[in-house]
């Protein structure tokens, strides 16, 4: 299950975290967000030992959005101790996805 990220909650889901963290950063109004999400939903079940499936709302959330530079949407951003390690912009494949995780959980 993905965990709903807000600006009161980031630090300690995101950033605190002793997994790493994939955080979502979406809005409703954007098609290939609601494309990607039954995608992100799976891996959050299937990877749920391994990473931290997160989702952030970018009209609900401004300074997370700002803090960093979100211009695109969908973004997914990969955090690991903290810091972003990468980020995938645009929709993907599940496959894109699953890649990037066994990279950065090596």
């Amino acid at each position: 299950m993905t965990i709903d990220v807000t600006e009161k909650n980031f630090n300690s889901v995101v950033l605190n975290s002793s997994k790493p963290v994939m955080v979502d950063l979406w809005a409703p109004w954007c098609g290939p967000c609601r494309m990607i999400s039954p995608i992100l939903e799976e891996i959050s079940n299937e990877y749920s030992d391994e990473i931290i499936v997160a989702k952030c709302n970018v009209d609900e959330n401004p300074t997370i959005t700002l803090q960093y530079s979100i211009r695109n949407i969908p973004a997914v951003l990969f955090f690991k101790n903290g810091d972003v390690i990468d980020r995938m912009i645009g929709a993907t494949n599940k496959s894109g996805y699953v890649k990037k995780i066994q990279t950065i959980t090596q």
